[in-house]
Parts: structure tokens; C-alpha cells; sequence
């Protein structure tokens, strides 16, 4: 039995080690790869430049562009997707019948599996010629489009896991709610999204970090301009978007306009690894608040 269990023991050491390595590697990489680019570029330029044309004669290397680019589209997306997906999970938590939310929350979860390359041609060839019978001098490419179509992809995360999180509130607050004489709308909204506000924020916060590293949506629908505008109406270029052009073979291995592609590679960790971490320190906060 001892035997056993230290087997098991290493084959978990085993897998977190895997894991710690893994991240240890890819961190590796960005830094080696970034730190080439910083000696011939500046960090200042390269967080303050306005304009990103590296791949031209007259060279610029500002992040601005890229950076404004992914934030647009990511807001875009959390617009669309927190209200529908925390409106779902409230359905699905307080009016569902039980039959029905087995059978639909599995359903809406293959949402989360459909290749994102399916859901760029959506935005391109779908939502982008409705949305300009709507909005005229729409452009071919925009923000909007993908932005919309990412909110869509990731309302099976948020709904999934803030109907999780209100299904782990105690009973005995729905039931002190309805002894008060609340109704069921008010108990959902005064009482159960408070007390599961911690599980909704994770929820929004992974949402986020999900959006911010897509690819293949705002690859396709989105256009290759990196401008630095709020204008959601207008092509633009997330950072995903970049390093995917750059890594197309077009760039030769070694040169500075390569390194770029970690340069952006290692912002966007930084930006992710930030919203994480909110997200750790936010749910701890709110559990304390209401223990």
C-alpha cells in the first residue's frame, strides 16, 4: 500500500513539476528573444511610441496601436458577453426547471468548443455585412465585428461558471430572503449575485484573459492596421493579430523586426498574467467580505 501511494506521490510531483517547467520555458523564451529587441529599442519608445510599423522603411516600435487595438475588442466582447452570460446563469440557477438546465448548460458549453477559426469567418462573412446594412461606412474590416462575435465565444465561460458559483450559495440565504417576503428577482439580484460576487468577477476576469488572447477572430475579421483608435467602426490590430502576421515566415529568424514578435509575445504575458492575479486577489477579498 505504502508502495502505492509514493507512486502516485511522484506521478503528482511528476505532473507539477511538467507544469512549472512548462511555464518556466515559455518565459524563457520571451525573455531571451525580448531582451535582444530592448537592447536595439528602448522600453520608453516602445511604451510610449504612437505609432507600430516595424515591418517598414520608416520604423516605429510603440505598442500603443497594438495594445489599443486588443482593449477594444476585449471591451467590446465583455459588453455582450457579461450581461447575457450572468443573465443565463441567473435563468438557468433560480428559474430553470432541473430537467431543463441539465439538458442546456451542456449544450450551451459546446459553445466553448467550436473552433475559433469558425467563428472568424462568422464575424467576416456574417455579422460584418449585417452590421453595415445597420451602421453605414462600416469597413470590411473592424473592431466591432470581432468584438462582438469573441463576446458570443465567451459567454459559455462566464455563464458556466457564475451559475456554479451561485449554485454554491447556501440555501439558508434563499430561503432568509424568501421568509423576509422578497420575490425570486429580488433574492437573485439583492441576495445570490452578492453573496457569489466572488465566483462572477473570476468568471469575468478569465473571460477577459480569453479574449485578450484570441487570435483567429480578430485575425481574420478584424483587419492588419494597427492605428491607436477607440473607433470600433475602423480595421485595427490586436497583438495576437501581429505576432500571428510576422510568424507567416515572411520575416527572416534573428532580425529585429522578428524579435518584435516577442516583444508583444511578452506584453500580452505580463497583461495576462496582471488580470490573473487580480482575479486571485479580488475572490479573496470578496470571500473575506462576506465570511
Amino acid at each position: 500500500m505504502r508502495k502505492g501511494e509514493k507512486l502516485i506521490e511522484r506521478l503528482l510531483l511528476a505532473a507539477a513539476a511538467i507544469s512549472i517547467l512548462t511555464t518556466a520555458g515559455i518565459i524563457w523564451v520571451l525573455l531571451s528573444e525580448s531582451i535582444g529587441f530592448f537592447s536595439k529599442v528602448s522600453i520608453w519608445d516602445f511604451l510610449t511610441d504612437t505609432q507600430w510599423t516595424p515591418l517598414f522603411a520608416d520604423k516605429h516600435f510603440g505598442i500603443l496601436p497594438l495594445l489599443t487595438g486588443t482593449l477594444l475588442t476585449t471591451v467590446i466582447a465583455i459588453v455582450v458577453a457579461l450581461p447575457v452570460g450572468l443573465t443565463v446563469a441567473i435563468y438557468l440557477n433560480e428559474y430553470a426547471p432541473r430537467r431543463f438546465r441539465k439538458v442546456i448548460k451542456p449544450l450551451l458549453e459546446i459553445l466553448a468548443a467550436v473552433p475559433t477559426v469558425v467563428y472568424g469567418y462568422f464575424a467576416l462573412t456574417v455579422v460584418t455585412p449585417f452590421l453595415q446594412k445597420i451602421i453605414p461606412g462600416l469597413s470590411g474590416f473592424n473592431a466591432l465585428s470581432p468584438g462582438i462575435v469573441m463576446g458570443i465565444m465567451i459567454i459559455p465561460l462566464i455563464s458556466s461558471l457564475s451559475e456554479d458559483a451561485l449554485y454554491a450559495v447556501p440555501k439558508s440565504l434563499r430561503e432568509a430572503s424568501y421568509g423576509m417576503g422578497a420575490t425570486r428577482f429580488q433574492t437573485s439580484f439583492r441576495v445570490l449575485v452578492p453573496a457569489a460576487s466572488s465566483g462572477i468577477i473570476v468568471s469575468v476576469i478569465l473571460a477577459i484573459s480569453r479574449a485578450v488572447g484570441e487570435t483567429m477572430i480578430v485575425a481574420i475579421a478584424a483587419g492588419q492596421q494597427p492605428r491607436l483608435t477607440l473607433d470600433p467602426t475602423v480595421p485595427i490590430e490586436t497583438i495576437t493579430t501581429y505576432i500571428v502576421q510576422v510568424s507567416m515566415g515572411d520575416v527572416a529568424r534573428g532580425t529585429l523586426e522578428y524579435q518584435t514578435i516577442f516583444a508583444a509575445g511578452i506584453t500580452l504575458f505580463v497583461f495576462t498574467l496582471l488580470l490573473n492575479n487580480l482575479s486571485l486577489r479580488i475572490k479573496k477579498r470578496l470571500r473575506q467580505k462576506y465570511e
